[in-house]
């Protein structure tokens, strides 16, 4: 009885902390791509032109997906090296620190040129922390998990962005109500950064009370010596199809939370309310998703969820630019919730199928490379080239953007196969081929 109590006292931990510090952490994230589209060209950047400070905006928002994959190198050779948990802590205390001070960060009216360059470095500090978090956060909940049940372990942290971003999203929108336009330019919108300092007290107890991975603590061969240099040279075409299978799930969540969200109250003019309480729907929709498809994933395998979600995915692209041009907030919040939806149902299975695909000795840095450069291609530029698409293309032009990264993401899974099965213990061969 006490072996039993004690084993669900363990999986209970590891799923609340595998799941609070991505919650956290994408929370941190979250707040910023919103206040990019709400609030962060006017305070940060010279007011001579708004469409200037919009783009600005979305590129300070991109800059962090750059440092991203800089995080998951970093702090992905320490959690190869010397183990899951003190990396874990590391990531979260990165990320908080650097959203807090954002917080505090003084606009252009008060310190002129120096107010942009500043951001921009809390926005790489921000993009390092985050880049190692989940590669960790993953391993923590797969490494834990019986072999027949990594879909739904590696479910965990995959449900903390969900989680992260209603948090986020519904602080701006009680902001948003409780305060006039003015107040919320000139402060309001520094609530939720500095909230992110009382969560990360939260986080961090969580992650201190862990134990270390079994599959870490088990393993027989010594590290590797320099984990990113044996993961390009024996595991690169992992690394390479790992990056692009996410990139959907990138272009799927960034399209909607910070392009759909900037066009729909900056060009359609539609109540901004309206629209982040249907940005909120959506988001409940992207988790309920991310909870099937994680079942589904143990079920019928990664690849079958994968495929079937990523056909839907490229046929909803089609769907952006007559349910956006209606100019309707029925009509954007239809979208915002048939993409979160796809955005859950192709992101869970990822959380399992990613660390599946690499050996222990590089499986932090490997799964964390591999999440955070599909970043790059699918996220870092996307509500930036959305602006660039849509001033020349129009609407179908952002849904194409969507419908293409759905077909390269479905073309890499083709190409890794079914990972459901492996033996995440035992050395997988080499991957060059």
């Amino acid at each position: 009885m006490q072996t039993a109590q004690a084993q669900t006292n363990r999986t209970s931990h590891i799923a609340i902390a595998s799941f609070i510090g991505t919650a956290i952490e994408f929370y941190d994230f979250y707040v910023y791509a919103i206040a990019a589209a709400l609030v962060i060209g006017p305070v940060f950047f010279p007011s001579a032109s708004p469409t200037a400070q919009t783009l600005n905006a979305f590129a300070t928002f991109g800059i962090a997906f750059l440092a991203r994959p800089v995080g998951s190198f970093l702090f992905g050779h320490f959690g190869d090296r010397f183990g899951r948990k003190s990396t874990l802590v590391a990531t979260l205390l990165t990320m908080g620190v650097c959203t807090t001070l954002i917080g505090l960060l003084p606009g252009y009216t008060r310190i002129g040129e120096l107010a942009p360059w500043l951001l921009v470095m809390l926005r790489i500090g921000q993009g390092l922390g985050l880049g190692g978090e989940w590669g960790g956060a993953a391993l923590l909940a797969t490494e834990n998990a019986p072999k027949h049940r990594r879909g739904l372990f590696g479910m965990f942290p995959q449900l903390g962005p969900s989680i992260g971003f209603l948090v986020a999203n519904g602080l701006f929108l009680l902001l948003g109500v409780l305060l006039s336009h003015d107040q919320f330019m000139a402060w309001g919108w520094r609530i939720p950064f500095l909230v992110s300092a009382v969560l990360v007290l939260i986080g961090l107890y969580a992650r201190v009370r862990l134990t270390e991975t079994p599959l870490f603590a088990a393993a027989d061969n010594q590290p590797a010596r320099v984990p990113l240099g044996e993961l390009l040279a024996r595991h690169l075409k992992p690394l390479v199809l790992g990056s692009l299978s996410i990139v959907v799930c990138y272009a799927l969540f960034y399209i909607s939370a910070v392009f759909v969200l900037s066009y729909g109250i900056g060009t359609l003019h539609l109540p901004k309310p309206r629209l982040q309480a249907w940005l909120m729907l959506a988001i409940v929709c992207m988790a309920l998703a991310t909870v099937l498809s994680a079942w589904a994933s143990d079920l019928l395998g990664r690849r079958v969820v994968l495929l079937a979600s990523g056909v839907a995915a490229i046929a909803w692209g089609f769907a952006l630019a007559p349910l956006l041009g209606s100019a309707t907030t029925a009509g954007a919040g239809l979208f915002l919730c048939g993409a979160l939806f796809l955005m859950g149902m192709t992101y869970a299975p990822l959380g399992a199928m990613l660390p599946e695909i690499f050996p222990t000795s590089v499986r932090y840095t490997g799964s964390g490379a591999a999440y955070n450069l599909g970043g790059i291609l699918g996220a870092s530029l996307a509500p930036y080239v959305a602006q660039v698409l849509v001033a020349h293309g129009g609407l179908s032009w952002v849904g194409g953007y969507i419908s293409v990264a759905a077909l390269i993401s479905l073309l890499a899974v083709l190409g890794l196969g079914e990972t459901r099965h492996r033996e995440m213990a035992r050395p997988q061969p080499d991957s060059l081929s």
